[in-house]
């Protein structure tokens, strides 16, 4: 009787396939980064290339553009709002709820989140810090809302300082006086390019949080189960 064809997969194969696969989310979401920053870069030099002809300069090249205000203030007014909606979002989340929104936590019930690691049972897989205790576990507790501040300070410096070029840049092709940074910062064009981008990250929060009282996604980890009461609270 013939057997039937085993066939063997290359255990580094596997392996491999296994990483990709508990990785797939951020692997994915760091290469359309890539992709839509590789796209911004190529349509803002050429874009920025037409501007400088209208206004009497030559053509410049994509060094010019990279190294130009208006490159580092586009990348960093964004970054500035991403982060600033995501750290608020996680601290918003310790504190407040939304009775029906899997992006909240039950209303009337223990959360696990809320869970004092002190009493945890601890083993060689529970985190480091939780290990050790003291000040570097308080400082662990709140490491990710830090994380997403810090990157929100940073890109606002640097939106600051890359805004602040870009303006002079403006001033001076029209024989104007440059600016300080301290004096951009105080200016309403600041404000204005930063409030633009603040209200539509939380009007998106606000949009996802109620939608998701009443709507589905099957399948996400963003939305309850199909057939869950719209008033069951979390995931």
């Amino acid at each position: 009787m013939l057997r039937p064809t085993q066939h063997h997969k290359a255990p580094g194969k596997d392996k491999k396939r296994s990483w990709v696969k508990d990785h797939g989310l951020l692997l994915v979401n760091a290469g359309l980064f890539v992709v839509f920053l590789g796209g911004m870069i190529f349509s803002g030099a050429a874009n920025y290339s037409e501007e400088q002809q209208a206004h009497g300069q030559p053509a410049t090249g994509l060094g010019d553009f990279l190294t130009s205000g208006n490159f580092w203030e586009a990348v960093f007014e964004n970054w500035e709002s991403e982060f600033l909606q995501m750290a608020m979002y996680v601290v918003l989340t310790v504190f407040l709820f939304q009775r029906g929104s899997s992006e909240s936590k039950p209303v009337d019930k223990d959360a696990p989140q809320d869970e004092d690691p002190r009493d945890a049972r601890k083993t060689a897989k529970t985190p480091w810090p939780v290990r050790r205790g003291g000040w570097v576990l308080k400082v662990y507790e709140h490491s990710l809302s830090g994380l997403l501040a810090l990157l929100f300070l940073l890109s606002f410096t640097l939106h600051a300082f890359g805004g602040t070029a870009a303006h002079n840049e403006e001033q001076l092709s029209h024989g104007l006086p440059e600016v300080s940074t301290w004096e951009y910062v105080r200016s309403s064009q600041f404000w204005f390019e930063s409030f633009q981008n603040w209200q539509s990250e939380f009007l998106a929060v606000a949009v996802l949080v109620g939608a998701s009282v009443y709507l589905r996604e099957r399948g996400s980890p963003e939305s309850k189960p199909v057939a869950e009461p719209h008033y069951e609270t979390g995931a």
